[in-house]
């Protein structure tokens, strides 16, 4: 998915949040972080649909955002995990409204779906 190019001229900070949120997974896998450290195999079977590729692409690019800290261990076999940032669980945080609001808007489809039938 292309990102947002944020480097040129003045930028509203929601589109700002938004560009590092963008994406089909990634407010999934904040939420999943948000409950402690994962490997990626761990994620990969939360998380049903998402290929081993899109899931690497996808974490890759919030390590990059600066959300998630990659921890790789030296072993046999390799060992990875993936965890929150400041940064990362701070956004997590300001979400939560935003989930709670997205439910009761659901509600309410639901709701009017009901009396239309």
């Amino acid at each position: 998915m292309a990102r947002i190019r944020l480097d040129e001229g003045e930028v509203c900070g929601v589109a700002a949040a938004i560009s590092v949120i963008d994406g089909k997974w990634k407010t999934t896998l904040l939420w999943l972080l948000e409950s402690g450290p994962h490997r990626p195999g761990e994620l990969r079977r939360k998380v049903p649909g998402i290929s081993e590729k899109v899931l690497t692409q996808t974490l890759r690019e919030m390590e990059a955002d600066g959300l998630v800290h990659r921890e790789a261990h030296d072993v046999v076999p390799p060992k990875t995990v993936y965890s929150l940032t400041g940064r990362g669980l701070a956004l997590s945080l300001v979400l939560a409204p935003l989930s709670d609001w997205g439910h009761g808007h659901l509600d309410r489809l639901a709701a009017a779906r009901a009396v239309a039938s």
